[in-house]
């Protein structure tokens, strides 16, 4: 068969169910390949949405989403879909094409070496050079794309390799186990848990790849120690427990941080420095024990004193199964915090002020999405509020990017979720700026058939970088934009366009969106004059008015 028929045999021995891209002309062969598979081949508008589609599917399912483009333009524009899997630990192998290497067929024209591109953004990147070569090469990307720490690879199938024959055929997946945490490891641990005094579990984002919600779970109810969550650690133990203290949103200041300020050992579960910090390190008497897959990478803000490593759930098991609960743990204090947290976050969630704010936003959504429902979060201000705010029930059903922080991946995401949790109420949730930088893949949705909900905060700015500005006291300069009619831009993809206008229409329209058949926009004006106000002075000043 031609390496290219082999190429696909071997994405099939892996389980690929789908592969996203925009095939060129050096991928026919591979496109007539696929057109005789059981994979599923998504068309996009534009590369970079299919690599974070890829992305999302493989940060959804644990096993590696597969991306396609040409050579040239097209792979180029994976570079950015290729960081966000990178950084934010997704599963996803890209495939390129790529002009004939063993004779001239166009001299260097679209050529660049895509390889050595993707070199520092990717855990692996080749160009196959014969066709005997693409079972260990397929094989070889899916294991490090998927092995922990999971990220991005990259292939590069050139035209006349697609077209040599082969006798070659593919090979299996090994059986492999991860390794468990050492015995002496969690020992100390365990030690420094007994003698600490107000021990904190945090919750980070490799917690929510390998599904240890039970063992988590088991751990608090049984041990009895708060927990707080990162970005990416959202939902992995729902965030209506009891002893849940808040998200860390933000990196300094908020509630969760006057926890953390007094807590003498910290549990720190799945993070690593990529995630933007939960909480800086400082030195001092304050024990960090640091539970992931694997060795903590040492920074000015995070150096742990013991390192857990293994499968997390196993090493919280083992953990919780060691550890009893000390008669010498006070929590008095993390329940203050708990409470005054929660009290914080319910207030403004009734403002009927128009444009809407934040606060009444998050609390709306929250009333109308079901508990095991996704929410895609593009990249914007709004995503401190929902990471805040937005309290999650369950596993990976706020999806949001706090490694790469991109804009424009909120929709792509949004509808690889749907792909994945076909019966599940999807929802993506942009600001103006980011749905731009994607926006054409609304196509995509309506061709796809996909049941949707694409809420677009239309602040008519770079609502972030303005919150940013204002803090530091500069101008108002160089930030605001014009919008389209996003009613009658949705309504020209052959969605469906809705307008927000009152405050009090918000909830209404998003209970009748969820439930309707096909693909819903929804433009509601947003108003993030208090941001400065509530998010740089309010809170830090009522959480340090909790501290003795």
């Amino acid at each position: 068969m031609k390496a290219a028929d082999l190429m696909v045999r071997c994405l099939e021995a892996e389980g690929v169910e789908f592969i996203f891209g925009i095939p060129g002309e050096e991928n026919l062969d591979l496109l007539e390949a696929l057109a005789g598979s059981s994979i599923r081949l998504i068309l996009t508008r534009h590369e970079q949405a299919a690599g974070f589609m890829a992305a999302t599917y493989g940060r959804l399912t644990g096993k590696a989403g597969v991306c396609l483009s040409t050579l040239g333009p097209g792979a180029t524009n994976l570079v950015t879909a290729a960081a966000y899997a990178q950084l934010g630990a997704m599963p996803m192998v890209m495939i390129t094409g790529q002009k004939p290497i063993k004779r001239s067929k166009q001299g260097q024209f679209q050529i660049i070496d895509v390889v050595d591109m993707m070199a520092p953004i990717t855990k692996f990147t080749r160009q196959i050079v014969s066709a005997d070569s693409v079972p260990a090469r397929v094989r070889e990307a899916f294991r490090l794309a998927e092995e922990e720490r999971p990220g991005a690879t990259h292939l590069e199938l050139p035209e006349d390799v697609a077209a040599e024959l082969t006798a070659q055929s593919p090979l299996a997946a090994s059986d492999v186990r991860r390794p468990i945490a050492e015995g002496k490891a969690v020992a100390r641990a365990v030690e420094l848990l007994s003698a600490a005094r107000h021990p904190l579990l945090v919750i980070a984002a490799g917690a929510n790849r390998k599904r240890c919600a039970r063992m988590l779970r088991a751990l608090i109810d049984r041990q009895g120690i708060p927990f707080i969550t990162t970005q990416m650690g959202k939902g992995v133990v729902d965030e209506n427990h009891p002893l849940f203290l808040g998200n860390a949103a933000v990196s300094d200041g908020d509630f969760p941080h006057r926890a953390i300020e007094q807590a003498d050992c910290i549990v720190n579960v799945g993070h690593d420095v990529i995630e933007k910090p939960p909480f800086v390190m400082r030195t001092g008497t304050r024990k960090v024990i640091h539970v992931n897959y694997r060795s903590a990478e040492v920074d000015p803000v995070y150096f742990p004193h013991v390192e857990v490593l293994g499968d997390i759930a196993n090493a919280i098991w083992q953990i919780d199964r060691a550890l009893i609960p000390s008669a010498d743990w006070d929590f008095s204090f993390m329940q203050r915090v708990c409470a005054a947290m929660r009290e914080h976050r319910h207030e403004g969630e009734h403002d009927p002020h128009f444009p809407i704010t934040p606060q009444r936003l998050v609390a709306d959504v929250r009333r109308v999405m079901p508990a095991d429902s996704v929410i895609a979060l593009d990249n914007g201000i709004y995503k401190i509020w929902f990471a805040r705010n937005y309290n999650a029930s369950h596993p990976n059903s706020v999806l949001l990017d706090n490694a790469l922080a991109t804009m424009g991946a909120g929709l792509p995401s949004a509808m690889a979720a749907r792909l994945v949790h076909p019966d599940k109420p999807v929802m993506a949730i942009c600001g103006d700026g980011g749905f731009m930088m994607n926006s054409q893949e609304l196509e995509t949705a309506v061709r796809l058939g996909l049941d949707l909900v694409v809420l677009i905060l239309n602040d008519s700015a770079y609502g972030m970088i303005k919150w940013k500005q204002q803090h530091l006291g500069l101008r108002d300069f160089g930030l605001d934009f014009g919008n389209p009619d996003f009613v009658a831009y949705a309504n020209s993809y052959g969605a469906h366009g809705h307008r927000v206008g009152a405050t009090e229409q918000l909830a209404p329209l998003l209970s009748q969106c969820l439930g309707a058949r096909g693909v819903h926009v929804i433009d509601v004006p947003v108003d993030y004059a208090d941001n400065d106000r509530i998010l740089n002075r309010e809170i830090p000043e009522r959480s340090a008015a909790l501290v003795p």
